[in-house]
């Protein structure tokens, strides 16, 4: 679903990125069989931890074919942000330069002289024109290549029918954050920017709250989750953390691809605890322990509001270099564009020129802001569900889409996550200062086939 992320970040930037199916034996296979020896007390005080052979025996675990496929799939994506950038602004730049946005402005205007209506109906011409125009490389990028590298189990009409969602969601969504942020532009003058920042960031805040409830069922089936074998433990670690949940949902994340995803997240009544049948399907108890556990770290130690003003910061600059950008170029090229003004709605594709430009050069700081965020959630899940060895193998099967081992600047600049190697070791230190925790079946457990 990389192409229906894109649409949904075009509305919630104003205008450009917004990057949304993720991580990985059969239910929680009890492994009840012979147990491995128990490891005896002394025996542990006496033979010192080693963190580093602990990581690479679970590195070793991905045959090196799986590995270098893993390392292809990852890396190509560099390309693709670069890519979907320079596409993106060529097809807002042709919107401008051949005055199709003029022409989409004068045809809502036509239509009526009610200007937030105005606003609404150019908005839904420029995304279903935004996303025709960018169709080629949106198909390429979410469908094939992701059949490529086996990470899409959908054929081309449910995949296609995702694509029309997030579509839809984005004409709806778009308008409600462009018809008021329009609105502030012809009513405020210069100081635009400060509040047009101001009203972003809130709606980013109502988007992630709702989006539990009435944004992922558009996409996915969710239904109570059933199995108290399951549900108990999970419930349990919620209560001892503070999260006033009272249930668990699963939902059938396997008709669109294979990767493992859980979600802790909403506000009051739209709090709610998810996992996908991946999870279920693919994972022991422990290892839906630990995802889950991290996933509760990310809810109680705030960090949707935290991301919100770390974030709404980058997002604050960022309107200020627009204001700067859109008048600088409306000093140069505006009439020879069609656009009136600062206040014509006909402005938007050089708007999202400019912001795209910005937030295509903030990339390492945003994945710093959620690479940081998401290790605390690490260690906060290490200590409530106490699963070294489970959390080790989570992170090998998010290295199936994941690098598991790159670059210090390499890391810096494109990761949102810590790396494999990066969150395995946090997790073997961690064991290190926790021994009893160790988990022979899960050290033994294969996660992958040889073929």
């Amino acid at each position: 679903m990389l192409r229906t992320t894109r649409v949904l970040v075009l509305l919630a930037l104003v205008l450009n990125i917004f990057s949304s199916f993720v991580l990985a034996q059969s239910p929680a296979q009890a492994q009840t069989g012979a147990a491995a020896p128990a490891t005896s007390t002394t025996a542990v005080a006496t033979q010192p931890f080693d963190i580093n052979a602990a990581v690479e025996a679970y590195l070793a675990k991905m045959p090196p074919a799986r590995r270098a496929r893993s390392n292809a799939y990852f890396e190509g994506g560099y390309w693709l942000q670069l890519w979907d950038f320079l596409s993106t602004v060529l097809v807002l730049w042709l919107l401008l330069h051949f005055r199709w946005s003029a022409r989409m402005r004068n045809l809502a205007e036509r239509i009526t002289r009610f200007r937030p209506v105005q606003t609404a109906l150019y908005w839904a011409q420029f995304i279903v024109v935004l996303s025709v125009l960018t169709f080629p490389l949106s198909v390429y990028e979410g469908y094939f290549r992701e059949h490529a590298y086996d990470l899409l189990n959908q054929t081309f009409g449910p995949w296609m029918r995702d694509q029309l969602i997030a579509l839809a969601a984005g004409v709806v969504l778009g308008a409600i954050l462009i018809v008021p942020l329009f609105g502030l532009v012809r009513r405020l003058g210069k100081s635009w920017w400060v509040w047009g920042a101001a009203l972003t960031i809130l709606f980013f805040a109502f988007v992630s709250l709702i989006e539990p409830v009435y944004l992922a069922p558009l996409f996915n089936k969710y239904k109570t989750l059933e199995d108290a074998r399951i549900k108990d433990p999970i419930l349990s670690m919620a209560r001892a953390n503070g999260i006033p949940a009272t249930n668990v949902y699963e939902f059938d994340a396997s008709k669109q691809s294979n990767r493992v995803s859980a979600n802790v997240g909403g506000f009051a009544n739209t709090l709610r605890i998810s996992l996908n049948d991946n999870l279920l399907n693919r994972c022991t108890l422990p290892e839906i322990e630990t995802t889950m556990g991290h996933e509760m770290g990310h809810y109680v130690l705030n960090h949707e509001y935290k991301g919100l003003v770390m974030i709404g910061v980058v997002i604050v600059i960022g309107f200020a270099f627009l204001n700067w950008g859109i008048n600088f170029s409306l000093a140069r090229w505006g009439e020879a564009w069609g656009i009136r003004a600062m206040t014509d709605v006909a402005v938007l594709p050089l708007a999202m020129i400019v912001l795209s430009v910005y937030f295509f050069l903030m990339t390492p700081v945003t994945n710093t802001i959620t690479r940081t965020m998401e290790f605390e959630a690490d260690m906060y899940g290490l200590n409530a569900a106490r699963q070294p060895d489970g959390e080790a193998n989570v992170d090998m099967l998010l290295g199936e889409y994941r690098k598991l081992d790159p670059g210090l600047v390499e890391e810096f600049i494109f990761f949102d996550h810590p790396s494999g190697r990066t969150r395995i070791t946090a997790a073997m230190r961690w064991k290190a200062e926790h021994l009893d925790t160790s988990s022979p079946d899960e050290m033994a457990k294969p996660l992958f086939d040889t073929k």
